[in-house]
């Protein structure tokens, strides 16, 4: 069957159950929180536990779920592409004044777009509604900037030297700061064997990477960093690594808890997060 009233402007979920024919699918804001949470954010098993619960369509068979499941995240990916991009999709009210406060004080700001769910394409074209003038001004860490990194040649480049001793000896020569030797000594823990490398889920040690990245792209050590963060995994990166956090709420973690964080606050400007209280 087909819905009457639709909304002028479509989530992107909506768009994607909509071109697959689906116009009476969607979940509302509600509903995707509590997906989220029951799927502890895997996309896969979001659909999975929505279409079990309002049922599936009835011309699909059984061994096509799987299928199914990837091609309406295929459409959701396109449809937040394009709104993305688009005039429709604003910034958060106050973030660019308090990106110029910041860059006025002479802090300097990275953006870390590689660790979002929903790729760095994305990212990148929301970072671009701050205009050229001022992201001429900022770092931009993407996965290409990650894999520059001291860390991320490191640890996620593939292949190491052959003698460890050389590479070690190598690495501290090109170490300019206390915190690059420290990467040092980790890795040469990691390449040892002597720490666990299995204690960090495969999503948190990219997010760590990336916060290790923008640390390094804005020249300071890890603890004179401040993230400031919106999702609980990120607050968790944040914490291994002793990078003090602060999280600015979105509408789905108005109930959440970040204990590790220095302080959360519900936007930017006025009242909530300002360079002077940063």
């Amino acid at each position: 069957s087909s819905c009457r009233c639709l909304p002028l402007r479509l989530p992107p979920s909506f768009q994607s159950f909509q071109n697959l024919g689906l116009d009476c699918a969607n979940w509302t804001e509600p509903i995707y929180a509590d997906l989220v949470r029951k799927s502890s954010g895997d996309e896969e098993r979001m659909l999975v536990l929505f279409f079990d619960r309002i049922g599936w369509p009835t011309s699909l068979p059984t061994s096509e779920k799987g299928s199914f499941t990837k091609s309406v995240l295929r459409e959701k990916l396109k449809a937040l592409e394009k709104l993305s991009a688009s005039d429709d999709l604003p910034l958060r009210p106050g973030v660019e004044k308090f990106i110029d406060d910041a860059l006025s004080e002479g802090v300097p700001v990275a953006i870390l777009a590689t660790y979002g769910r929903n790729g760095e394409k994305i990212s990148r074209s929301i970072v671009e509604k701050l205009g050229p003038e001022r992201t001429s001004k900022l770092n931009i860490v993407g996965k290409e900037e990650v894999e520059r990194s001291l860390y991320g040649q490191l640890v996620l480049g593939e292949g190491v030297a052959s003698s460890l001793d050389e590479q070690l000896t190598k690495e501290v020569q090109k170490a300019a700061s206390a915190e690059k030797q420290r990467i040092a000594e980790e890795v040469a823990s990691l390449l040892k064997l002597s720490v666990d490398i299995n204690t960090a889920s495969k999503s948190s040690a990219k997010i760590i990477a990336t916060l290790r990245a923008g640390a390094e792209y804005v020249g300071c050590d890890v603890q004179n960093c401040i993230l400031v963060a919106g999702s609980q995994p990120s607050v968790i990166a944040a914490e291994r690594i002793g990078m003090p956090c602060i999280v600015v709420r979105s509408s789905l973690t108005a109930r959440a808890e970040f204990h590790s964080a220095k302080a959360v606050m519900d936007g930017f400007g006025d009242t909530d997060l300002t360079v002077s209280k940063l």
